[in-house]
């Protein structure tokens, strides 16, 4: 059985300043969507490299005020409405995946207005771009001892003490487990589907099913937040959030099959 082996949060000290993991993570997550953006922009006739730039910026503002935005509306409700000032605290945690995904989309539309591309047009383009940064995001999260996974027998090959749980008992590490699947294998699988000319929305479609498909099936292995635990079906807020991504991804890529494929 292993054990957790509690790194410094604190990846590199500069006198009285300290780099957290986590926060490097993000910046990892965001350089290297410009460098694989920048790899896909050479491929196309429709992208110049500079765009990135722009692309990122709003991106990055979709991701943080939608996945702050999403937690206080998915996760603590109560709490934010009753605390409202405490929404501005991000400092001490609390962003949700599925609501920077919405903040995403949101920003993607507004720079598809501001560019003359239609919104598939642009999310085609970034899907493959987004699941190394989420790897990053769950390194980040094994690093930090956090959002740890259930409760496992002490025989499974990767049973992991977690200490910050505090009950000294085996549980799955599922944020290794969301940085293969969302991460790693998500990306293959977008990367080498999206090398080929694709009918204008399947990317997309494949990302949403992706992703979708693979959180759904890790949440099996991760613990439910204490102040939510689990919900109807006796799924987790994770899973009930992933399956509309499931259904529309499915019905999209039904709905681009019928569309003329890109040259």
């Amino acid at each position: 059985m292993l054990i957790h082996p509690q790194f410094d949060p604190i990846a590199i000290h500069l006198g009285p300043v300290g780099i957290h993991w986590y926060g490097l993570m993000y910046l990892i997550g965001f350089m290297l969507f410009l460098f694989l953006g920048r790899m896909r922009a050479k491929q196309s006739n429709l992208w110049k490299p500079e765009e990135l730039d722009d692309l990122l910026f709003y991106g990055v503002l979709g991701v943080i005020l939608g996945g702050r935005l999403g937690y206080v509306l998915f996760y603590k409700p109560d709490f934010y409405f009753s605390h409202p000032l405490d929404i501005l605290k991000v400092w001490e945690g609390g962003m949700a995946f599925h609501g920077g995904f919405l903040g995403v989309l949101v920003a993607m539309w507004v720079f598809g207005r501001k560019s003359s591309r239609s919104f598939f047009q642009v999310t085609d383009f970034i899907a493959p771009l987004v699941p190394l940064g989420l790897a990053a995001g769950r390194l980040g999260n094994f690093i930090n001892g956090e959002l740890w996974g259930r409760v496992t027998s002490a025989d499974m090959p990767f049973a992991m003490i977690f200490p910050q749980a505090h009950d000294g008992l085996p549980r799955h590490p599922s944020q290794l487990y969301q940085f293969a699947l969302e991460g790693v294998t998500l990306f293959i699988l977008l990367w080498l589907y999206s090398a080929k000319p694709r009918r204008t929305g399947q990317v997309s479609a494949l990302f949403l099913l992706g992703y979708g498909l693979f959180r759904f099936i890790a949440e099996f292995a991760r613990e439910p937040d204490d102040f939510l635990g689990y919900l109807a079906m006796h799924l987790s807020m994770g899973q009930l959030l992933s399956l509309p991504m499931i259904l529309i991804g499915a019905h999209l890529f039904w709905w681009s099959s019928k569309k003329p494929r890109k040259a």
